[in-house]
Parts: C-alpha cells; sequence; structure tokens
C-alpha cells in the first residue's frame, strides 16, 4: 500500500478513473441491461465489441488502459529515480509485477471457466508483456521508442500476412490466422469470440506511447507544445489507421489488434487524454474529476474486484434486495435489471471512495 504522490497530473488519474467506472458498469451488466431494454439502439451498440471489421466506442478502452498503463509505468519510473533508485535496480521489481499480472490474467479466466485453464486472452496478462516490453526502452530517446513501438506493428502485420500456415494462412479471416496458430501452439485452443494472445505485441505500442505521453506531460515544456504535441500525434496515428483501412491494405480488427486498429485506437486515445488534460490540468474544470480519481487511484485492485467478486456474488446479492423487489412491485425486468445495475455500481464506487479516503491504495 501506498500515499499519494505529492505532485501528479489530475489528468492521467482522471482517465484512468473513467477507464475503470466504464469497465466496472461492464461488470455489473449494465450496457447488456440496456441492449435488453432496447434492442438494436445504436448508441448502446457502442458499448459492445465490433464483432470484427470496424470500431466502435467499447473498443477503445481496452487501448486506453493500455496507454494509462504506460503513462503510470513513466511516473513510478520518474519518481524512483528521485529516490536514487537506478534502472537496473527497479527492473527485478517491475519483472516481479508482471509475474503477478500474468497469474492474475490467468487465474481470472479459471475463475470464468468455473476449473483450471491455461488461457492468455485476458487484459492482465497482455499488460504484463505490455508493460516489460515498455520498461526495457524507457531509457531510449522518444524517437527511438516511436521506431520500436512502429516496428512491432509491422512484425506482426508481416507475420499475419506471410507465414504461410496451412490453415492459418489467411491474415484477417477469424479462426484462420496467424494469431489462431499461435494460441494452438500456446494454450491448444483457439479463442470462440476471434480473440488472440499475440495481441500482447503490437497492443505494446499504446503503453510505449503511454509511456511518452507520461512523459511529456510531466516535462517542463510549454503547455502549448504538450497541447500540440499530442494533437499532432492523435491525428497522425487515427489518419494512418483510417487510411490503411479506407484504402483495403489492413482492416481495423480489433479482436487480433491489427495495425491499422492500433494506429486508429491510439489516435482516438491521444486525442481524449487531450481534451481531459485540457479541461483538468489547464483550465482546471476538475470539480467533479474526483468520482473518477478515487477508482482511478485503486485500478488494479477494483479490476479484480468486479471480476471476481462483483460477478461472482456482488450482482446476484444486490439483485435480491434491489432488482428481484422491483420487478415484484411492477416494474418491468429490463428496467430491473437497469437499477440493479446502477446499484451495484455505486457499491463498487464507494468501495473505491473509501479506499481513497483512508488513504489505502493497492500495487501490485
Amino acid at each position: 500500500m501506498k500515499t499519494i504522490p505529492s505532485t501528479r497530473v489530475q489528468s492521467l488519474d482522471i482517465m484512468r478513473g473513467l477507464i475503470m467506472l466504464l469497465l466496472a458498469a461492464e461488470s455489473c451488466h449494465l450496457y447488456v441491461s440496456l441492449e435488453k431494454a432496447v434492442p438494436g439502439n445504436l448508441l448502446v451498440q457502442q458499448f459492445f465489441h465490433h464483432p470484427w471489421h470496424g470500431l466502435r466506442f467499447w473498443d477503445l478502452v481496452q487501448p486506453a488502459f493500455m496507454l494509462m498503463a504506460g503513462s503510470a509505468l513513466y511516473l513510478s519510473y520518474a519518481k524512483n529515480l528521485q529516490r536514487g533508485i537506478s534502472w537496473r535496480s527497479n527492473l527485478r521489481k517491475i519483472s516481479g509485477r508482471c509475474l503477478k499480472l500474468l497469474l492474475c490474467g490467468v487465474t481470472l479466466h479459471c475463475i470464468y471457466a468455473g476449473e483450471l485453464v491455461w488461457e492468455l486472452w485476458n487484459v492482465l496478462s497482455q499488460l504484463a508483456v505490455t508493460i516489460m516490453l515498455a520498461y526495457l526502452i524507457i531509457n531510449l530517446s522518444a524517437t527511438k521508442q516511436l521506431l520500436i513501438s512502429f516496428a512491432l506493428l509491422l512484425i506482426t502485420e508481416l507475420l499475419y500476412r506471410y507465414s504461410a500456415i496451412p490453415g492459418f494462412d489467411q491474415a484477417f479471416v477469424d479462426g484462420h490466422n496467424f494469431g489462431n496458430y499461435m494460441d494452438m501452439l500456446l494454450m491448444g485452443k483457439i479463442n470462440g469470440d476471434g480473440w488472440v494472445a499475440i495481441n500482447a505485441i503490437p497492443t505494446a505500442a499504446h503503453t510505449i506511447w503511454g509511456v511518452l505521453a507520461g512523459k511529456l506531460l510531466m516535462s517542463s515544456k510549454p503547455l502549448k507544445e504538450k497541447l500540440f504535441t499530442l494533437f499532432i500525434a492523435g491525428s497522425i496515428a487515427l489518419l494512418l489507421g483510417f487510411l490503411l483501412d479506407g484504402f483495403g491494405i489492413t482492416p481495423i480488427i480489433k479482436r487480433i489488434s491489427t495495425s491499422s486498429f492500433v494506429l486508429a485506437s491510439g489516435g482516438w486515445i491521444l486525442l481524449l487524454l487531450l481534451g481531459i488534460y485540457w479541461l483538468t490540468d489547464i483550465k482546471q474544470y476538475n470539480r467533479y474529476g474526483w468520482i473518477f480519481t478515487v477508482m482511478g487511484m485503486n485500478a488494479i485492485f477494483i479490476y479484480l474486484f468486479f471480476e471476481t467478486v462483483g460477478m461472482q456474488w456482488l450482482n446476484e446479492c444486490v439483485y435480491i434486495f434491489i432488482g428481484s423487489p422491483a420487478a415484484a412491485l411492477g416494474i418491468p425486468l429490463t428496467l430491473a435489471a437497469i437499477l440493479n445495475a446502477l446499484v451495484t455500481l455505486f457499491i463498487e464506487w464507494c468501495l473505491c471512495y473509501w479506499l481513497y479516503k483512508k488513504g489505502i491504495f493497492f500495487k501490485l
């Protein structure tokens, strides 16, 4: 457990908290309940992953999670340097943290399945890889880090296009791509929803970009330069991603993290970060930012909580006292389910608020 640093970039805490609030709402079945209440609603559909080729709002949440992890990695590293802790000395701690993340990701899949399984599709398993890669190059110049991030995208692109493995030689076809082949080697199975474990390689670019964003926002550069850099970086990434997709070169597919998807999603996230930074750190419009910050300060804890205790017990427990009585009073089941999800979400937020007020912050 650690205390809050004396100086922080508020936008990073707020954005991380916003991401966790959105993920918590999903675990409380809020979006599923809304979809049942208004089936086919275009706005509600934005809170579900695109089935394959395309991009929805919900496809941006995991990239944002990865990018924010990179920013947090840099802030922690910079603080350790001030304490006299070198890169090499901190490497053991980072390696241990990544191992814990990997174990947590694998354990969560066992809980989902209700039995011992070996699956590497969870975001925490992939985060373990992206953080390790980002840390190994954290001392390089921004140019070299960018080149390495693009090299990861290029390597993945080439593997998908030219691996020519029988049965897995269709680059962007679900069930027949290189990512599926690697899953067979690593786990002996293919994910029925199209996810692949080697997404950790291309999405490591998001974590590397997060490191660079954190370094930029913590720097002494003029505010205009920071805003301009984020705007240009986000716009270029967004443009490249949609050009690759629009010209039929590489389709935007979240489930296998194609290079076009990484670029387009990364661009959106950088522009979102720009907007939040401008509002909170520059204009100081952060009166209600604490609503998100309380969840962002215990991001990994609340993620593990709602993925285990929340989904396995709390959701149903709340329904006994909220959803079921509401339905008994004549409220439509769909609306009762929405009410139940909102109450559950509020309880989880209150837990984070209590930890925040007590100064309790869990770190892996």
